[in-house]
């Protein structure tokens, strides 16, 4: 019955999606809110969010297929899956925030090698190519030592992947809100953390098998741990940023703090997405129940779409020169940014291909074999 629900929750939300992507594809960025000053928006923050999944869960299917942890055993192949669908989805995402996304083919055949884009764009693909190959591997021939070398490379490729869009965001000297050595360094705790709640959701919802006793520990302490590290960088970076009193900085915390995403910070990527995690996971019985761990997984992954957002959105809402929000009138010349109902439909539409996608590939695919315990 379970099942069928969240069929159904798919179903809807790629519907919803199929109306976004036919007004992407038909009007171009017509009817989106981001432009010439908040130049990125719902759709990278998706990416973000997606890519940080695909990275995370690649990292837990590494510890059947590449450390041989036997408490994980049987979490490789669901993992890798679920590593490929998400990064899929993360792709499809920033397609769409493209302004001329068939030109896609250049960061490959004329590739400016100093652009932060192009190593996003090859350390992606290299990615997940690694990640495709090991899939196919760890169904056919999932003792082989060729599956062993993709997974040494898919694991290095994956820490360069992680940290690359924190680097990416960095690089922006004249934005002081990214221009921190934390930032790549949080993308992948994030990535990590991102990961684990991925997979205590598919454990929940999606597998047909209940995980291991001490695979489930192994995930929710890694969540706890990771959730804290999280909180702390949130301390550190406010913390310094607020000390030094910068008015580009400043203006774009204090938007979190008191201002307008105050409510997004502290109520969903704060309360919801680490706080309620955190007091459950470390109640034994509760993070032994796998609807409760489950549950947990999404609220975190929910905090951390709020955070990735968090991360971009304010730091286009702050002029870097002097009254340019004044100075031009005009669509797109605004700094202030909200999705519009394409952009929600879009994003509806990529966790709608996940959901099913996950399903489908649990229902049709070899990903559980049947002596695994998870």
């Amino acid at each position: 019955m379970l099942k069928k629900i969240i069929y159904a929750i798919g179903v809807i939300a790629l519907l919803i999606g199929l109306w976004g992507f036919y007004e992407r594809l038909m009007f171009g960025e017509k009817f989106v809110s981001y432009g010439s000053n908040v130049v990125w928006g719902l759709w990278v923050a998706m990416y973000f969010l997606f890519g940080g999944i695909a990275i995370g869960s690649f990292f837990v299917a590494s510890l059947e297929f590449l450390f041989g942890i036997e408490a994980f055993k049987g979490y490789g192949k669901p993992a890798l899956w679920t590593s490929l669908v998400t990064l899929a989805v993360a792709m499809m995402s920033i397609g769409f925030d493209l302004g001329h996304m068939e030109r896609i083919w250049k960061a490959f055949l004329q590739p400016n090698i100093h652009s932060g884009v192009v190593e996003d764009v090859w350390g992606y693909t290299v990615f997940g190519i690694l990640t495709l190959i090991a899939l196919i591997f760890a169904v056919r021939q999932p003792k082989s030592s060729v599956l062993k070398i993709v997974m040494v490379l898919g694991f290095l490729a994956s820490l360069f992947a992680a940290g690359s869009p924190g680097k990416f965001l960095g690089n922006n000297a004249a934005r002081l809100y990214w221009h921190a050595a934390l930032l790549p360094v949080q993308f992948v705790f994030m990535a990590l953390l991102s990961g684990a709640a991925m997979m205590l959701v598919v454990q929940a919802f999606v597998s047909p098998k209940d995980g291991t006793k001490q695979a489930t520990n192994i995930l929710n302490l890694a969540s706890i741990v990771l959730l804290v590290i999280s909180l702390y960088f949130v301390w550190a970076y406010f913390s310094q940023s607020l000390y030094g009193k910068v008015p580009s900085l400043t203006d774009s915390i204090n938007e979190l703090i008191s201002g307008q995403y105050a409510l997004l910070f502290w109520g969903v990527q704060i309360i919801i997405g680490a706080i309620i995690p955190l007091l459950v996971l470390v109640q034994p019985k509760l993070a032994q129940n796998k609807l409760w761990a489950g549950l947990m997984g999404l609220f975190i992954l929910i905090g951390n779409a709020v955070a990735r957002y968090l991360i971009i959105v304010p730091g286009l809402n702050v002029t870097v020169m002097n009254n340019i929000e004044t100075a031009f009138q005009g669509p797109g010349l605004t700094l202030s940014y909200s999705p519009s109902p394409v952009e929600w439909a879009v994003a509806s539409g990529a966790l709608g291909i996940v959901i099913l996608a996950l399903l489908l590939g649990t229902d049709y695919l070899p990903l559980y074999s049947k002596k695994s315990e998870a």
